[in-house]
C-alpha cells in the first residue's frame, strides 16, 4: 500500500508540474523547427545519452569493487542500460537503482554490498555535481542578474554541499553507537567506504574523473538538442544552467523527473532572461532522448536471462 501511495503520489506531482511548464510550451512552434538537420542532432544527443551510461557505468563498476560487489565492464554496462529502462519509462516505484540492486544482490555479493554499491554511486554523484556548480558560480551569477534566482542557486548548491560534506564526515567519525544502531550503522559503512573511493591514490583520480564526465556530458546531450530546434542560447548558458537542473531533478518527487526537470529549466531560464519556453522545450527534447535510451534498455532486459530468472521466481513463490 505504501509503495502504491508513493508512485501515486509521484505521478500525481509529475503531471501537476508537467501541467504548469507546459503552458509556457508552444508546441506549433516547436514542431515547425524540428527539421532534417535536427534529426542529426537528436541522434547525436542519443549517441552521448548511451556515453554517459557508459561512463556511469564505469564508476559504478569501480564503486561495486570497494563495496564486495565486483562487477564485469559488461554486466556493468547491462545492468546500467536495464536500469535505465526501469527508470526512464515505467511510473511506478522499482526505479532503476532497485532494478540494478536486484540485478547485482541476486549473485554471490549480497544484498548488503549491492545496496552499498547504489548508495555510493548515488553520493558520489551528487558530491562531484554539487562541485562543478560551485566552480561554475562566478559565470553563474553574472548569467543570472535576479537575486531571487541567485538566491535559489546558493541554497540548492550550498544544502547539496552540506548533505555530501556532512555524510563523507560521518565516515571519519569513530563514536561507537554509529557502528551499533541498525539504520546508522549501515549510512556509516557507506560513507566509509565513500572516502575510500573519492580519496584513494590508486582510483579516486577515476571515480572523480567519470564523475564529472557523467555531468559534463549532461550539459552537452542539452546544447544538442537545443541546436536541434535552433534555440537562441549560448553552450556556456547551457553549462551553467543544466548542473542546477539536474541536482534539482535529482529529488526523487516525480517519475524519472518529468515535471520537475520541465518546472525547474523554465525557472532557471526566465531567472537568466532568456526565454522560458525555450528552457521547457530543451527539457521535454532531453527527456525524449532519455526516454529513447531507456527502450534501448528495455530490449536489453527482455533478452536478458535476469528476466526469465525473475518470472520463474516470481511463479514459484506461493500466493
Amino acid at each position: 500500500m505504501r509503495q502504491i501511495l508513493l508512485s501515486t503520489a509521484k505521478i500525481l506531482i509529475s503531471v501537476a508540474l508537467l501541467y504548469l511548464a507546459l503552458r509556457k510550451a508552444n508546441f506549433s512552434d516547436l514542431a515547425a523547427r524540428l527539421t532534417i538537420a535536427s534529426v542529426g542532432w537528436i541522434m547525436l544527443a542519443i549517441a552521448i545519452t548511451l556515453s554517459q551510461v557508459f561512463v556511469a557505468a564505469l564508476r559504478w563498476r569501480e564503486i561495486s569493487a570497494d563495496c564486495g560487489a565486483p562487477l564485469t565492464v559488461t554486466q556493468a554496462v547491462r545492468y546500467s542500460m536495464i536500469g535505465s529502462f526501469f527508470n526512464q519509462t515505467l511510473p511506478s516505484s522499482i526505479g532503476g537503482d532497485a532494478m540494478r540492486l536486484w540485478l547485482v544482490g541476486r549473485g554471490s555479493a549480497g544484498w548488503r554490498a549491492a545496496t552499498y554499491s547504489i548508495f555510493v554511486d548515488r553520493a558520489i554523484g551528487l558530491v562531484a555535481l554539487a562541485i562543478l556548480i560551485v566552480a561554475s558560480l562566478p559565470w553563474s551569477y553574472e548569467l543570472i542578474g535576479d537575486p531571487h534566482g541567485r538566491l535559489a542557486l546558493l541554497f540548492v548548491d550550498f544544502a547539496a554541499l552540506a548533505a555530501g560534506g556532512g555524510f563523507l564526515i560521518l565516515g571519519r567519525l569513530q563514536w561507537p553507537w554509529l557502528k551499533k544502531l541498525w539504520g546508522a550503522k549501515h549510512i556509516h559503512a557507506c560513507s566509509v567506504i565513500t572516502n575510500h573511493a573519492i580519496f584513494s591514490r590508486q582510483r579516486g583520480w577515476k571515480i572523480a574523473l567519470l564523475s564529472f564526465l557523467i555531468h559534463i556530458l549532461a550539459v552537452v546531450i542539452a546544447w544538442c538538442v537545443a541546436r536541434a530546434i535552433a534555440a537562441p542560447i549560448l553552450f556556456s548558458e547551457v553549462f551553467q544552467l543544466i548542473p542546477p537542473v539536474m541536482l534539482i531533478t535529482m529529488l526523487p518527487i516525480s517519475i524519472a523527473g518529468w515535471g520537475v526537470r520541465e518546472a525547474s529549466m523554465a525557472l532557471a531560464f526566465g531567472y537568466a532572461g532568456l526565454p522560458t519556453n525555450e528552457g521547457v522545450n530543451i527539457s521535454l527534447l532531453f527527456g525524449a532522448v532519455f526516454f529513447i535510451v531507456g527502450a534501448l534498455g528495455g530490449l536489453i532486459w527482455i533478452v536478458s536471462a535476469e528476466k526469465a530468472e525473475k518470472g520463474a521466481v516470481s511463479i514459484e513463490v506461493p500466493e
